[in-house]
Protein backbone atom coordinates (compact mmCIF):
# COMPACT_ATOMS: atom_id res chain seq x y z
CA UNK A 1 0.00 0.00 0.00
CA UNK A 2 1.41 3.26 -0.98
CA UNK A 3 2.66 5.76 1.81
CA UNK A 4 -0.50 8.81 1.96
CA UNK A 5 1.28 11.84 1.13
CA UNK A 6 2.11 14.23 3.94
CA UNK A 7 -0.45 17.05 5.05
CA UNK A 8 0.00 20.59 3.29
CA UNK A 9 0.66 23.19 5.97
CA UNK A 10 -3.00 24.26 5.60
CA UNK A 11 -4.38 20.90 6.57
CA UNK A 12 -1.89 20.57 9.70
CA UNK A 13 -3.37 24.03 10.94
CA UNK A 14 -7.08 22.68 10.60
CA UNK A 15 -5.95 19.40 12.18
CA UNK A 16 -4.27 21.35 15.37
CA UNK A 17 -7.15 23.58 15.44
CA UNK A 18 -9.39 20.35 16.11
CA UNK A 19 -7.46 18.94 18.83
CA UNK A 20 -7.99 22.22 20.54
CA UNK A 21 -11.12 22.56 20.39
CA UNK A 22 -11.65 18.88 21.28
CA UNK A 23 -9.40 19.20 23.94
CA UNK A 24 -11.11 21.61 25.45
CA UNK A 25 -15.23 20.70 24.47
CA UNK A 26 -14.72 16.96 23.80
CA UNK A 27 -15.99 17.52 20.08
CA UNK A 28 -15.79 20.02 17.62
CA UNK A 29 -18.13 21.33 15.13
CA UNK A 30 -17.65 23.24 11.61
CA UNK A 31 -18.78 26.56 13.23
CA UNK A 32 -16.30 26.06 16.11
CA UNK A 33 -13.20 25.75 13.20
CA UNK A 34 -14.96 28.49 11.14
CA UNK A 35 -14.42 31.23 13.83
CA UNK A 36 -11.40 30.49 15.45
CA UNK A 37 -9.29 30.05 12.53
CA UNK A 38 -11.40 33.09 10.76
CA UNK A 39 -12.11 31.08 7.31
CA UNK A 40 -15.54 30.64 5.50
CA UNK A 41 -17.44 27.23 6.11
CA UNK A 42 -17.07 26.27 2.69
CA UNK A 43 -13.40 26.20 3.41
CA UNK A 44 -14.12 24.29 6.50
CA UNK A 45 -16.10 22.12 4.88
CA UNK A 46 -13.73 20.83 2.22
CA UNK A 47 -10.60 20.73 4.58
CA UNK A 48 -13.01 18.10 6.86
CA UNK A 49 -13.77 16.29 3.63
CA UNK A 50 -9.73 15.70 2.98
CA UNK A 51 -8.87 14.92 6.48
CA UNK A 52 -11.64 12.27 7.40
CA UNK A 53 -10.78 10.94 3.47
CA UNK A 54 -7.14 10.33 5.34
CA UNK A 55 -8.60 8.82 8.06
CA UNK A 56 -7.45 11.39 10.66
CA UNK A 57 -10.85 12.59 11.63
CA UNK A 58 -14.39 11.29 12.26
CA UNK A 59 -16.94 13.30 10.23
CA UNK A 60 -20.33 13.97 8.77
CA UNK A 61 -22.57 17.05 7.72
CA UNK A 62 -24.08 18.21 10.66
CA UNK A 63 -22.50 16.05 13.46
CA UNK A 64 -19.86 16.78 15.53
CA UNK A 65 -16.32 15.85 15.01
CA UNK A 66 -13.89 14.15 16.52
CA UNK A 67 -10.45 12.78 16.25
CA UNK A 68 -9.18 9.20 14.93
CA UNK A 69 -6.67 7.77 17.08
CA UNK A 70 -4.22 8.16 13.98
CA UNK A 71 -5.48 12.28 13.90
CA UNK A 72 -4.56 12.49 17.41
CA UNK A 73 -0.99 11.25 17.28
CA UNK A 74 -0.81 13.21 14.25
CA UNK A 75 -2.54 16.35 15.70
CA UNK A 76 0.12 15.96 19.39
CA UNK A 77 2.86 16.34 17.16
CA UNK A 78 2.28 19.49 15.13
CA UNK A 79 1.08 20.93 18.74
CA UNK A 80 3.89 19.96 20.20
CA UNK A 81 6.25 21.07 17.41
CA UNK A 82 5.17 24.87 18.03
CA UNK A 83 5.34 24.63 21.56
CA UNK A 84 8.77 23.92 21.22
CA UNK A 85 9.65 26.21 18.70
CA UNK A 86 7.55 29.54 20.95
CA UNK A 87 9.56 27.95 23.95
CA UNK A 88 12.86 28.54 22.29
CA UNK A 89 12.13 31.86 20.98
CA UNK A 90 10.37 33.08 24.15
CA UNK A 91 12.89 31.35 27.09
CA UNK A 92 16.41 31.20 24.63
CA UNK A 93 16.28 34.43 21.93
CA UNK A 94 14.60 36.40 24.68
CA UNK A 95 11.42 37.26 22.04
CA UNK A 96 8.06 38.60 22.82
CA UNK A 97 5.29 35.89 23.25
CA UNK A 98 2.92 37.60 20.45
CA UNK A 99 5.95 37.33 17.85
CA UNK A 100 6.99 34.33 19.26
CA UNK A 101 3.53 32.42 18.90
CA UNK A 102 3.47 34.25 15.27
CA UNK A 103 6.56 32.59 13.53
CA UNK A 104 5.88 28.93 15.58
CA UNK A 105 2.68 28.91 13.77
CA UNK A 106 4.35 29.48 10.25
CA UNK A 107 7.21 27.65 11.40
CA UNK A 108 5.98 24.25 12.94
CA UNK A 109 5.19 22.79 9.29
CA UNK A 110 8.89 22.53 8.24
CA UNK A 111 10.58 22.13 10.73
CA UNK A 112 12.66 18.19 10.98
CA UNK A 113 12.12 16.08 14.01
CA UNK A 114 15.93 16.50 14.66
CA UNK A 115 15.88 20.12 14.83
CA UNK A 116 12.58 19.58 16.92
CA UNK A 117 14.80 17.34 19.42
CA UNK A 118 18.01 19.32 19.36
CA UNK A 119 15.96 22.61 20.08
CA UNK A 120 14.23 20.86 23.12
CA UNK A 121 17.41 19.56 24.30
CA UNK A 122 18.75 23.18 23.96
CA UNK A 123 16.10 24.83 26.16
CA UNK A 124 16.79 21.89 28.41
CA UNK A 125 20.55 22.82 28.62
CA UNK A 126 19.92 26.42 29.22
CA UNK A 127 17.39 25.66 32.35
CA UNK A 128 20.02 23.50 34.20
CA UNK A 129 23.63 23.84 32.73
CA UNK A 130 24.99 27.09 35.29
CA UNK A 131 26.57 28.95 32.57
CA UNK A 132 22.83 29.34 31.50
CA UNK A 133 19.48 30.81 32.99
CA UNK A 134 18.33 33.93 33.39
CA UNK A 135 21.91 35.80 34.01
CA UNK A 136 22.97 34.42 30.77
CA UNK A 137 19.50 35.18 28.59
CA UNK A 138 19.45 38.76 30.05
CA UNK A 139 23.31 39.41 28.97
CA UNK A 140 21.99 37.96 25.54
CA UNK A 141 19.30 40.58 25.55
CA UNK A 142 21.75 43.14 26.86
CA UNK A 143 23.71 42.29 23.48
CA UNK A 144 21.36 42.75 21.51
CA UNK A 145 20.09 46.04 22.65
CA UNK A 146 23.59 47.66 22.74
CA UNK A 147 25.30 45.27 20.11
CA UNK A 148 28.12 45.01 22.49
CA UNK A 149 29.71 41.14 22.88
CA UNK A 150 32.35 42.18 25.72
CA UNK A 151 29.99 44.05 27.84
CA UNK A 152 30.44 41.98 31.39
CA UNK A 153 31.91 39.03 30.29
CA UNK A 154 34.74 39.42 32.61
CA UNK A 155 32.78 39.96 35.38
CA UNK A 156 30.16 37.62 34.17
CA UNK A 157 33.14 34.26 33.54
CA UNK A 158 33.99 35.25 37.62
CA UNK A 159 30.16 34.91 38.70
CA UNK A 160 30.10 31.59 37.12
CA UNK A 161 33.15 30.00 37.99
CA UNK A 162 31.72 31.53 42.23
CA UNK A 163 28.69 30.07 41.12
CA UNK A 164 30.45 26.45 39.94
CA UNK A 165 31.91 25.70 43.26
CA UNK A 166 28.82 26.55 45.42
CA UNK A 167 27.22 24.66 43.25
CA UNK A 168 29.97 22.05 44.11
CA UNK A 169 29.92 22.78 47.61
CA UNK A 170 26.37 21.97 48.33
CA UNK A 171 26.52 18.91 46.14
CA UNK A 172 29.42 17.41 48.03
CA UNK A 173 27.91 18.44 51.51
CA UNK A 174 24.22 16.89 50.91
CA UNK A 175 22.09 14.67 49.39
CA UNK A 176 19.85 15.93 46.43
CA UNK A 177 16.52 16.35 47.31
CA UNK A 178 13.83 14.32 45.80
CA UNK A 179 10.67 15.82 45.68
CA UNK A 180 7.03 15.31 43.85
CA UNK A 181 4.48 17.09 41.70
CA UNK A 182 2.66 18.35 44.69
CA UNK A 183 5.41 20.04 46.38
CA UNK A 184 6.66 22.75 42.79
CA UNK A 185 4.36 25.94 42.46
CA UNK A 186 3.21 26.85 38.94
CA UNK A 187 6.06 28.11 36.68
CA UNK A 188 8.29 26.02 38.51
CA UNK A 189 10.53 23.47 37.07
CA UNK A 190 12.78 20.50 37.86
CA UNK A 191 14.57 17.06 36.26
CA UNK A 192 12.73 14.03 36.03
CA UNK A 193 14.32 11.40 38.30
CA UNK A 194 12.63 8.63 37.97
CA UNK A 195 8.60 7.31 37.58
CA UNK A 196 8.01 4.49 40.18
CA UNK A 197 6.01 1.67 39.62
CA UNK A 198 4.17 0.32 36.60
CA UNK A 199 0.75 0.91 34.45
CA UNK A 200 -0.81 4.04 32.13
CA UNK A 201 1.22 6.46 33.57
CA UNK A 202 4.94 4.94 32.84
CA UNK A 203 3.62 3.66 29.40
CA UNK A 204 2.07 6.65 27.75
CA UNK A 205 5.91 8.43 29.18
CA UNK A 206 8.06 6.20 27.56
CA UNK A 207 5.53 6.34 24.14
CA UNK A 208 6.42 10.59 24.45
CA UNK A 209 10.20 9.74 25.00
CA UNK A 210 9.75 11.40 28.58
CA UNK A 211 12.87 9.87 30.39
CA UNK A 212 15.15 10.24 33.14
CA UNK A 213 16.41 13.85 33.07
CA UNK A 214 13.59 15.28 31.05
CA UNK A 215 12.92 19.25 32.76
CA UNK A 216 9.27 18.98 33.79
CA UNK A 217 7.49 22.48 34.50
CA UNK A 218 4.21 22.62 36.56
CA UNK A 219 1.73 25.04 34.84
CA UNK A 220 -1.47 24.17 36.32
CA UNK A 221 -2.83 22.41 39.87
CA UNK A 222 -6.57 22.09 39.22
CA UNK A 223 -8.25 21.43 43.20
CA UNK A 224 -11.81 20.84 41.48
CA UNK A 225 -10.82 17.93 39.74
CA UNK A 226 -7.86 17.38 41.55
CA UNK A 227 -5.33 17.43 38.47
CA UNK A 228 -1.70 18.96 37.74
CA UNK A 229 -1.10 20.13 34.83
CA UNK A 230 2.57 19.77 33.51
CA UNK A 231 4.54 20.47 30.16
CA UNK A 232 7.37 18.41 29.41
CA UNK A 233 9.63 17.78 25.40
CA UNK A 234 6.64 20.13 24.62
CA UNK A 235 3.55 18.00 25.39
CA UNK A 236 1.30 19.59 27.65
CA UNK A 237 -0.22 16.81 29.95
CA UNK A 238 -3.02 16.39 32.65
CA UNK A 239 -2.12 13.65 35.61
CA UNK A 240 -4.47 12.63 38.29
CA UNK A 241 -3.84 12.89 42.23
CA UNK A 242 -3.16 9.04 41.88
CA UNK A 243 -0.31 9.68 39.69
CA UNK A 244 1.40 12.59 41.47
CA UNK A 245 3.37 10.61 44.38
CA UNK A 246 5.01 8.17 41.34
CA UNK A 247 7.15 11.02 39.45
CA UNK A 248 10.35 11.88 41.88
CA UNK A 249 11.82 15.20 40.72
CA UNK A 250 14.71 17.01 41.46
CA UNK A 251 14.70 20.61 41.96
CA UNK A 252 16.56 22.44 39.53
CA UNK A 253 19.47 25.17 41.47
CA UNK A 254 18.79 28.58 40.53
CA UNK A 255 21.65 29.69 37.95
Amino acid sequence: MAKSKPLSASMEDYLETIYHIVSEKKAARAKDIAVRMSVNSASVTGALRLLAEKGHINYAPYDVITLTPSGEILARDIVRRHEILKDFFTKVLDVEEHIAEDNACRMEHAVSPVIIDRLVRFVEFVQICPRGGEEWISGFRQFCVKNDALAGCENAISKCLDDLKKRQKQFQQSSREIITLESLTPGQVARLIRVKGKGSLVDKLKELDITPGSIIELEEVDPDSCRIGIKVRGYHLSLRKDDFSKIELEIIPPT
